[in-house]
């Protein structure tokens, strides 16, 4: 039996991204994760990835913006970085913590533009499908990536 990865999905806010990866990956990959989510700032669960995720399936209704600070006793194999600030501004990690970038568009930024509310919850629902597609891939994009490095 293989042991599960500690993985945290690290964001900017954890309010949006970060918190759509860690439902999916505890939807589809709990076999062969462990997941938690965190934030560089703590900016709230939105309530519009909460609603695109429910449609999908996935109730992250539960989960709560955390900071880092809150997390970082856990000891992580990876983390995952999910926007290009938090990857700019992701702190170094004790132990063999390895990390991943992949960069989502920011939802709640690409909304606020929306002339409509479907238009608006369009974004919501693009970024959740990408970041599914993503989560579906782990963790062979981590253990391929170990060995590309």
């Amino acid at each position: 039996m293989v042991e599960k990865l500690n993985i945290l999905f690290l964001c900017t806010g954890n309010s949006c991204r970060s918190q759509m990866a860690e439902g999916w990956a505890r939807c589809i990959r709990s076999e062969s994760v462990n997941v938690w989510s965190a934030g560089i700032e703590i900016h709230g669960m939105n309530p519009d990835a909460v609603r695109v995720m429910e449609e999908a399936g996935v109730d992250i209704s539960g989960q709560h913006s955390k900071h880092l600070n809150e997390v970082r006793h856990i000891p992580f194999d990876w983390v995952i970085t999910v926007c290009d600030n938090a990857n700019e501004s992701c702190p170094i990690f004790p132990g063999q913590v390895k990390r991943f970038h992949i960069s989502f568009d920011d939802p709640p930024r690409l909304a606020k533009s929306a002339k409509t509310e479907d238009e608006a919850l369009s974004h919501y629902r693009r970024v959740r499908d990408e970041i599914r597609t993503f989560v579906e891939s782990l963790p062979d994009i981590l253990l391929k990536n170990t060995a590309t490095h």
